[in-house]
């Protein structure tokens, strides 16, 4: 056993590096699981159809979409975003600020980072009109604005409210179903070196 020594040294580094990158994955998508739950847990089945992590391939690069909420309602392209502390933005604002622990850090806007994304789905299923299609915000995390909150901006109860309170049949079940279907047949299969292109060509621009 002592002669093999050598070789717990890499699967030590190994067995680090993988907790390591699950902890991180864990975190970041912490929101969009939550946003999940409370989708699949509150809405009625066979009025909403549900995607996640829908990756499209643009003309100049790939999009990543957290979700795309299918409905009778019209479709619902939605951002997610997991943060604490105090949030400060506006609709126009290229990036917003958060303020933690006396620090501040600088994001895109999110509202202009779906607007991609929103375009993206508008373009794929250009047989609806493209009003029937939604762009939404949603904060999963303890964040509280100290701005006004921009319009489209949810937390995940006002999320689940603002769907509720949705009335307006837009699509019927056979056009769902073929925004599904055309969803899904055109996303980009979940793969690390899918998610590793994104990233790429997220830093060139």
């Amino acid at each position: 056993m002592i002669k093999y020594w050598w070789i717990l040294i890499p699967l030590a580094a190994f067995l680090g590096y993988a907790l390591k990158s699950y902890r991180t994955y864990q975190f970041q998508n912490i929101g969009e699981v939550l946003v999940r739950k409370v989708l699949t847990n509150n809405l009625a089945r066979g009025s909403w159809h549900l995607l996640n992590n829908v990756t499209l391939q643009l003309e100049n690069g790939t999009t990543q979409i957290d979700h795309v909420l299918v409905s009778r309602f019209g479709v619902f392209v939605i951002e997610t975003k997991h943060y604490k502390g105090w949030i400060f933005g506006d609709e126009k604002s290229r990036e917003w600020t958060q303020v933690i622990w006396g620090r501040k850090y600088r994001f895109q806007n999110p509202l202009h980072q779906n607007y991609r994304h929103l375009k993206a789905v508008q373009g794929l299923l250009d047989f609806l009109p493209a009003e029937q299609v939604f762009g939404m915000v949603v904060f999963t995390g303890d964040a509280e604005f100290k701005t006004n909150q921009p319009k489209n901006v949810h937390s995940l109860s006002s999320l689940l409210s603002h769907l509720r309170s949705v009335d307006q049949e837009l699509l019927t079940e056979n056009r769902m179903q073929f925004c599904v279907g055309r969803l899904e047949c055109l996303r980009l299969a979940l793969t690390r070196e899918t998610d590793v292109e994104h990233r790429n060509n997220l830093a060139k621009r």
